[in-house]
């Protein structure tokens, strides 16, 4: 069932959502066509797209979708929502080939992101929306970060560590470490980066998802959570440790329990958001339960950002074939973040839903 648009506590209609192009030559373009055809049926919050409108109409007409595409100022985005898809005009350098990324596009896809966390600061849009992004492509234009979520944090000049949640109907993950390799991330786990992770975790349960007394659950790094030390001893002296001083924080928190048993529909009522030590601890659960409507959350920002939980699918890109539901999952849960933090979430709301 589609989510109630949000609403302005205010009375004035809430500002729009920015949406960035993501890579061009992946499927970001026709799954936002494909949103806005379905924006009354999932009674999606108006939104724009920073992206060029002529490359959109293009697209739109090679994968046979009747999709009116308008440029726009960005507060002229709520005007025109509701019969063309109002786009904020961002040039490209180059022609865009479905499935043939082109760096020569990189400064452009990079200037999409910036202009909509400009756009959020200065209170033009409530929320951005990021399409999926090439990496490999930004890092031959220089391109240095590890991913979204940190070149975010950079640019919105956020205070705290920026943490990443995965978010689907029943199920919320937050990765402790997150872009980097297996050997990597088991170096660089720590007490105080899981006592950070879960801080940012719980308040943002608070104020983002209107959940009063948010529950965590830790997982363990090693098997059945490392078996009394015999099977290792992070449990011990690092995750333990973690728990217990979250605990002193005020924070509900169990854990750390066996990964293995963390997951299946039982055990999912018993909290809010799982802590998870590294990505594909967190993804591999998320993305089975629910692949096609996962979204992805970056948490500890002054704005709101989310993004569909998949990639820019290079293979299906320019054929229709791909699926915008977790784009509009995206949409709808920025949307509700946005307004929640406007309403000043929780005010003793239970609400649990993803």
């Amino acid at each position: 069932m589609p989510r109630p648009a949000p609403t302005s506590v205010s009375g004035r209609p809430p500002a729009p959502l920015a949406l960035t192009m993501g890579e061009p030559a992946g499927i970001g373009g026709e799954i936002a066509l494909m949103a806005w055809l379905r924006r009354r049926e999932q009674r999606l919050a108006p939104f724009f797209v920073i992206d060029d409108p002529a490359r959109l109409e293009a697209l739109g007409r090679r994968i046979g979708l009747q999709v009116p595409v308008r440029a726009i100022a960005a507060a002229a985005a709520a005007a025109v929502f509701d019969s063309a898809l109002p786009v904020l005009p961002l040039a490209l350098p180059a022609p865009v080939e479905p499935g043939r990324p082109d760096p020569a596009n990189a400064p452009a896809v990079l200037a999409a992101i910036d202009r909509a966390v400009q756009l959020c600061r200065s209170g033009e849009a409530a929320a951005m929306v990021t399409n999926p992004i090439q990496k490999r492509v930004l890092y031959g234009a220089g391109f240095h970060h590890p991913g979204h979520t940190e070149y975010l944090a950079e640019l919105a000049g956020g205070t705290a560590r920026p943490v990443m949640l995965l978010a689907c109907p029943g199920l919320r993950v937050v990765p402790v470490t997150i872009h980097c390799s297996l050997r990597d991330a088991l170096a660089r786990l720590s007490t105080a980066l899981i006592v950070e992770a879960g801080m940012i975790a719980a308040a943002a349960l608070s104020s983002d998802f209107a959940i009063a007394e948010p529950r965590l659950a830790v997982a363990g790094l090693n098997p059945h959570a490392g078996e009394g030390g015999s099977l290792g001893r992070e449990e011990i002296e690092i995750i333990g440790p973690a728990v217990e001083e979250l605990r002193r924080q005020g924070i509900q928190v169990a854990g750390p329990a066996p990964a293995d048993t963390l997951f299946h529909a039982k055990a999912r009522l018993r909290y809010d958001a799982a802590i998870c030590m590294y990505h594909d601890q967190a993804l591999i659960p998320l993305k089975t339960i629910d692949f096609d409507n996962g979204v992805n959350v970056t948490l500890g920002l002054p704005i709101v950002r989310t993004s569909p939980d998949h990639g820019t699918a290079i293979d299906i890109a320019g054929t229709g074939q791909a699926s915008p539901n977790s784009l509009i999952a995206a949409l709808q849960l920025a949307g509700e973040i946005a307004a929640n933090r406007a309403a000043g979430a929780p005010a003793g709301s239970t609400l649990r839903s993803a």
